[in-house]
């Protein structure tokens, strides 16, 4: 099975079914999602950027940059956020391999350190990620856990 990945830039026009897929799987309102995709598509700055892979012309995961994923750290930024593959194509290495194009080309674009915040163990560090520390969600009684990916 073929698997494309890309940045929403090369692909204006997935901006909104991109805004929609990812509504869906976070329940941020589709309008938030939609509005930072479209800062992606004419900013010259580096975040945001939303990134997506494709089988045959389907999303089946994708991720973003911005600058804080609603924590209370705002000094730990940018942020990878809305981290997901949909489940009929997990343990397949896409999750790894979005990650790696974040991170090679937020690179390229002048940042080499990079945030995200998740409940999840061990996921992470498969690709390369450090335990950072605990931060405080906004809005949430307990903490979450925030690694970090320095690219060399």
């Amino acid at each position: 099975m073929h698997i494309e990945y890309c940045n929403l830039c090369d692909h204006p026009e997935m901006a909104e079914k991109a805004a929609q897929w990812f509504h869906e799987k976070w329940k941020v309102p589709y309008e938030e999602y939609l509005t930072s995709i479209n800062q992606s598509l004419c900013a010259q700055s580096a975040v945001p950027q939303w990134y997506i892979a494709l089988s045959q012309g389907s999303i089946v995961g994708g991720l973003g940059v911005i600058e804080n994923d609603f924590h209370n750290r705002k000094d730990l930024t940018p942020n990878v956020c809305a981290v997901y593959v949909e489940e009929p194509f997990r343990c397949r290495g896409i999750a790894g391999k979005l990650l790696a194009l974040v991170c090679s080309d937020m690179k390229r674009r002048g940042i080499s350190t990079l945030y995200l915040i998740t409940d999840h163990t061990l996921l992470y560090e498969r690709y390369g990620w450090s335990f950072l520390c605990m931060v405080q969600g906004d809005g949430e009684e307990g903490l979450t856990r925030m690694y970090v990916h320095e690219e060399a």
